[in-house]
């Protein structure tokens, strides 16, 4: 092999000079050859890592860039969600504002309209007291006339009588001025009735007028109401049904629960009207009852998990269903929806609700669990502090804990479940549906 390697590595010598004297190193060309294939492979080995490193480091900064764009997009879409959020409840806010007002303003004509009809009932009333003095007044003249009639009839007849002529004369005289006075009172009364009557027909028809245009501006006020309890309606029916749940029986268990009533018992009155009520009427009791139906819409959403229970700095890690486990592996039901956000971060309660769990759970670490209405329940699990306690009531919004990574966990994340009747459903449905209203 020396001889045959010698050709291209010739035999070298290393001398080594000490004062003790010199020596030198053969170095023969088998070992050059193992030399310079061990320092080949050395340089090789060193290169292939390198590159497995940059390929690694390039593949991370791909990845955690890929992270990073989908985290501000969550972010991106989260502030739309909370833009438009914040529309549609200004919406409810405007609509609620125009409501009350509209009641205002039909409380304030109804008033003017009561106050309208007693004006024109005394009125009547005046007008029918005149006519009669009327009357009466001519009947005075009619009996005033026929003792005129009589007394010259007598007077043609007894003038050999004990008074003089000119006794019966004064007399008569007195009679007739008598009866020009009572005449001209009484056409006086009646200058004066007709003028009233004239006075009270022409407010009567600016009563009327005033009637009509009430009317007219209620006719508005009411639409103006139920086109309001339409368009707040519209988005709680469609939230109910996004989140597949059945709005009668919801409604009707609300109505079933908020149904208390009482007072004391008060004497039996009785109407001597005996007048049915009138369309205005009718239509304001169907107003109040949408209201009614709208309130218990509304309570019945209150008592759902229908919000975020994070706020808008996490991002989604886990959604509900099947998936690969990410502690032993193999295909496993996530039975909830994660989100992953830094260590503390607020929990909040995703609708009204008692606390029927705050503790530590196998394999959910820190856990607050909230019984809602209608067989609904949510599950908080992984916290790192608990701000609730078992039997207490909380609200939409209220905070719970605090974001941990607490029992079976890769990472400070929540584990956020939405259960119905005990069985696992998808929370995003809820937080899906509820967008548009919350």
């Amino acid at each position: 092999m020396n001889m045959m390697l010698e050709r291209h590595l010739p035999e070298q010598r290393l001398f080594l000079k000490s004062d003790d004297g010199t020596r030198f190193i053969r170095l023969r060309p088998a070992t050059q050859a193992a030399m310079i294939t061990g320092m080949g492979l050395f340089v090789g080995w060193t290169i292939i890592v390198t590159s497995i490193f940059l390929i690694d480091t390039i593949s991370a900064g791909n990845v955690r860039e890929q992270a990073q764009r989908e985290e501000l997009r969550v972010q991106e879409r989260l502030s739309e969600l909370e833009l438009l959020n914040d529309s549609r409840a200004a919406e409810v806010r405007r609509a609620q504002q125009r409501f009350a007002l509209a009641m205002d303003q039909v409380s304030e004509m109804q008033t003017r309209l009561l106050d309208s009809e007693e004006r024109r009932r005394e009125l009547e009333t005046a007008v029918d007291v005149v006519q009669l003095n009327l009357r009466d007044t001519r009947r005075e003249r009619d009996t005033a006339l026929m003792e005129l009639a009589s007394l010259q009839a007598e007077l043609e007849a007894e003038t050999g009588t004990v008074q003089t002529a000119a006794s019966r004369e004064r007399e008569l005289a007195r009679t007739l001025g008598f009866l020009t006075e009572a005449l001209e009172e009484t056409a006086t009364a009646r200058d004066e009735s007709s003028a009233r009557m004239a006075e009270a027909r022409a407010e009567v028809e600016a009563l009327n007028f005033a009637a009509a245009l009430a009317s007219e501006r209620q006719e508005r006020v009411f639409r103006q109401i139920e086109e309001a309890v339409a368009m707040s309606m519209e988005p709680l029916d469609e939230m109910f049904r996004a989140a597949g749940l059945a709005t009668d029986q919801i409604i009707g268990q609300v109505r079933a629960t908020y149904s208390g009533q009482g007072g004391p018992l008060m004497p039996i009155t009785m109407s001597t009207r005996g007048e049915e009520p009138d369309a205005m009427s009718l239509r304001a009791n169907e107003v109040l009852s949408a209201l009614d139906e709208l309130n218990l819409h509304r309570i019945a959403a209150e008592q759902l998990p229908f919000t975020m229970p994070v706020g808008s700095n996490v991002r989604l890690t886990s959604g509900f269903g099947y998936r690969t486990d990410p502690i032993n592996g193999g295909r496993r039901l996530h039975a909830g929806t994660d989100f992953a956000g830094p260590r503390g971060t607020p929990i909040y309660a995703g609708g009204d609700g008692t606390v029927v769990f705050a503790g530590r759970q196998s394999g959910y670490g820190l856990m607050v669990e909230i019984r809602h209405a209608f067989g609904i329940t949510t599950r908080y699990a992984h916290l790192s502090r608990l701000r609730v306690n078992e039997g207490e009531r909380v609200s939409r919004g209220d905070r719970i804990g605090d974001m941990g990574n607490t029992g079976r966990s890769t990472g400070t994340h929540l584990h956020y479940e939405v259960r119905r009747s005990g069985d696992p459903v998808n929370p995003m449905t809820f937080i899906t549906a509820g967008r548009d209203v919350f």
